[in-house]
């Protein structure tokens, strides 16, 4: 699974929902095409993301490009900033900024599955390796309750 995220984007979710639906399903090279030739301001965000998740498979998976295509795109809301309108006779009308957290999935169309590495992707991954010589019950091993070491 190839996974990118851009949050806080300053476009209301309804707005970037409208372009994430188009795309939906497609292959990568297709989506791609698609929201270029796009005329909404929203699309950029998005492509953004897309482009984004591309990298991630290819540099940090050794994936090719042309084999990928587009599992999910998710739009959800994000924080609301808040600001006020002054009107007449002393009031205010509240304005509401909306923003917008996208996440986009990519699956690989020549594997089976999409969760699992290839070896030379396995290997490159960094901070993957266990320490030598330390197992599991070195790490955890606490002392036994009423015993305190170094007194009698």
């Amino acid at each position: 699974m190839i996974k990118a995220e851009a949050k806080f984007i300053r476009t209301s979710p309804r707005k970037l929902r409208l372009v994430a639906d188009l795309v939906r399903n497609m292959s990568l090279a297709e989506a791609i095409s698609t929201l270029t030739h796009l005329r909404k301001r929203s699309v950029t965000p998005l492509l953004k993301t897309l482009k984004q998740a591309t990298a991630n498979a290819v540099n940090n998976l050794n994936l090719s490009k042309d084999s990928l295509q587009i599992q999910s795109i998710e739009v959800n809301e994000g924080a609301t900033y808040k600001r006020w309108n002054p009107v007449s006779r002393g009031r205010a009308h509240s304005i509401l900024k909306r923003t917008s957290h996208i996440k986009v999935l990519l699956k690989s169309n020549n594997s089976e599955k999409g969760d699992t590495l290839t070896g030379d992707a396995r290997e490159s991954r960094v901070g993957t390796a266990k320490p030598e010589g330390v197992t599991l019950s070195e790490k955890t091993s606490t002392p036994t309750p009423g015993v305190i070491k170094g007194k009698k």
